[in-house]
């Protein structure tokens, strides 16, 4: 049981300092942005406004919510929440990330298959995070007597590791659909134009890191259940 918890807790740290250097790494890039004003001093709010318009989007709601990078899209209100500092920023960092997060309500419209999918999986998510350590637990106290009891951390394990594998496409198709409209439109020129590509990477990034952290967990405990079978 010890060599179980060492190695567990050996990798949770590992990830959570790898987490901790790309959510700095974010954050700098965000303040460096931030503080670059755009040329045509437009507000996230009304670049966010703006991309729905263009797309003929007229019923998702934008609003501003609280606390810093906080900003999301969520399918089930149709609400685009954009931190304050987004919301009334005039900033690369703040078109980059209202754009980013009009993104999602463009493919909400356009019905794009993997954010669907997202939203289907967040119920059984939701239910595997809260389960997880209680699994985990019950599974390194009992492995030794009953190691099939080790299936259930996988199943949980692999219901996040998918979600979070999922998300990385819509993620990534997002800013992809964001930098084509500040692009396109000319909300976004030259240099502002590189700096919000270079920010909203580093955002992406972060997501790549939840990514190989559940895979390598879901991997974990995959192989301790099938080499204790064997």
């Amino acid at each position: 049981m010890g060599g179980g918890y060492g190695m567990y807790y050996f990798i949770v740290i590992a990830f959570s300092v790898i987490g901790m250097l790309v959510s700095g790494r974010l954050k700098s890039k965000f303040n460096k942005y931030s503080k670059v004003p755009l040329r045509n001093n437009m507000s996230g709010a009304e670049i966010a406004k703006q991309m729905l318009d263009y797309f003929g989007i007229h019923n998702v709601q934008i609003q501003m919510g609280k606390g810093m990078l906080t900003d999301h899209y969520n399918p089930v209100t149709r609400i685009v929440n954009l931190s304050p500092d987004v919301y009334q920023g005039r900033s690369i960092a703040s078109a980059a990330v209202a754009a980013h997060e009009c993104g999602h309500a463009v493919q909400h419209d356009m019905h794009y298959p993997f954010l669907k999918l997202r939203s289907n999986l967040v119920p059984a998510v939701k239910v595997a995070s809260m389960a997880q350590q209680y699994l985990l637990l019950a599974a390194f106290m009992f492995f030794g007597s009953f190691p099939q009891i080790m299936l259930l951390p996988v199943i949980a394990f692999g219901i996040t590791a998918l979600f979070s594998f999922v998300t990385l496409p819509v993620e990534f198709d997002a800013s992809k659909r964001a930098l084509a409209w500040l692009d396109s439109s000319n909300v976004l020129v030259g240099e502002e134009y590189n700096g919000a590509k270079d920010a909203l990477k580093w955002a992406a990034m972060t997501y790549v890191v939840a990514a190989l952290n559940a895979l390598v967990m879901f991997l974990y405990f995959l192989l301790k259940y099938t080499g204790r079978r064997g």
